[in-house]
């Protein structure tokens, strides 16, 4: 027990003299030796545990504060894109608008793609490709259809989107007009693997559908975000606008 007590004590001192007595006055004088102050056992183990909670931390969410920038979308015809990215002077040609979170990357949409599925853009989080949000248009729709048609139409040119819609537990949809009258219909699909919030509305003689889609580990993770996404949607039109 001596000898515990003396390694954990704050300042140990070791005498290598030996004891005194009435005729050690010829001896050298005692020397002391320091040892350095270890480590309280405490501290040891609290850095252990921050180290531990290190490597489990999962990666960080998104959050609804999180920074967004506004994608202005000009639903441009196969044959008058030019298969560029970017957002530059395109707020003045735009016919849509939504949000994308800072950080996410947009992926290049070939000139087929926009021609067999009318996929007009998308972004996606690196950290999941899977998490993502796209547009797709159709041109020569004067007004919706009814909303279950809408839906059963979409799922035709998405494959994924099929698989979704018959897997999912669960199918909602509902209307709604922004402050201009225009309406959109709104539909969630709570897959198996999957959650999808869409947004379709009409204008300009076409049929334009939004989509915010993650799996189900980033939605309950992302979902105020996912959502606000999904909000964020609308037709515009600026050509008008200084």
């Amino acid at each position: 027990m001596t000898m515990l007590a003396s390694l954990f004590s704050p300042s140990p001192i070791l005498t290598t003299a030996a004891s005194t007595s009435s005729s050690a006055t010829s001896q050298p004088a005692p020397q002391t030796v320091r040892l350095p102050a270890p480590r309280p056992l405490t501290a040891t183990l609290a850095a252990a545990a921050a180290a531990g909670l290190l490597l489990l931390t999962p990666a960080a969410p998104l959050h609804a504060e999180a920074e967004f920038k506004v994608y202005y979308g000009t639903a441009a015809s196969a044959a008058n894109y030019g298969g560029y990215g970017g957002n530059a002077n395109k707020r003045d040609a735009a016919e849509y608008v939504y949000d994308v979170p800072e950080g996410w990357k947009e992926r290049l949409v070939s000139k087929v793609e926009k021609g067999t599925n009318g996929t007009d853009s998308e972004f996606f989080n690196p950290r999941k490709r899977s998490e993502r949000e796209y547009l797709t248009f159709l041109s020569g729709f004067r007004k919706l259809a009814p909303v279950g048609a809408v839906l059963d139409n979409l799922a035709l040119s998405d494959v994924g989107l099929q698989d979704q819609i018959s897997s999912a537990d669960d199918v909602t949809s509902a209307e709604r007009k922004d402050a201009d009258g225009q309406v959109y219909y709104e539909y969630e699909v709570a897959g198996a693997g999957a959650h999808s919030l869409i947004s379709v509305t009409c204008a300009r003689n076409k049929l334009y559908a939004h989509f915010v889609t993650a799996p189900n580990p980033e939605w309950g993770r992302d979902e105020a975000v996912l959502r606000r996404l999904h909000q964020s949607f609308k037709t515009v039109d600026f050509s008008g606008q200084d």
